[in-house]
């Protein structure tokens, strides 16, 4: 069994999977889920696991070159606005309409338990070379 990093085995071998350019959506338990991408849902129950720590997690095990978030974030859940632009000082920030549609081409979408609204957020994969 693994020590560390990701214990999850069906998320491990997602992020395994993932390649350049690849999109995997972050979101908190009220995104709608789109048809099509694999879906990792981590909810357990409201607000386990929390947002924060499954970007925390995530960000550990990829090479990320840019990320787009719902800019409702920033009037609406203030919180996960500051922990985006923590991450991503260069956030791309659409409506969040817009967002869910680029949901549908994202290779990857890990559910999180997160109760409080626009905790999402589109990652864009790099590479580590």
């Amino acid at each position: 069994m693994k020590k560390t990093g990701i214990l999850n085995r069906h998320l491990a071998g997602a992020l395994a999977e993932l390649g350049h350019g690849d999109g995997v959506l972050v979101c908190d338990a009220g995104m709608p889920i789109p048809d099509g991408p694999r879906v990792v849902d981590l909810a357990f129950r409201a607000g386990v696991p929390a947002f924060a720590e499954v970007l925390d997690g995530l960000l550990a095990e990829l090479v990320v070159e840019g990320a787009t978030a719902a800019e409702e974030v920033r009037r609406a859940n203030p919180q996960a606005s500051k922990l985006l632009h923590g991450h991503f000082p260069a956030l791309d920030l659409v409506p969040h309409e817009r967002l869910k549609e680029l949901s549908v081409d994202a290779r990857l979408i890990v559910r999180t338990g997160e109760a409080r609204p626009y905790a999402n957020v589109l990652l864009h994969c790099g590479v580590f070379f």
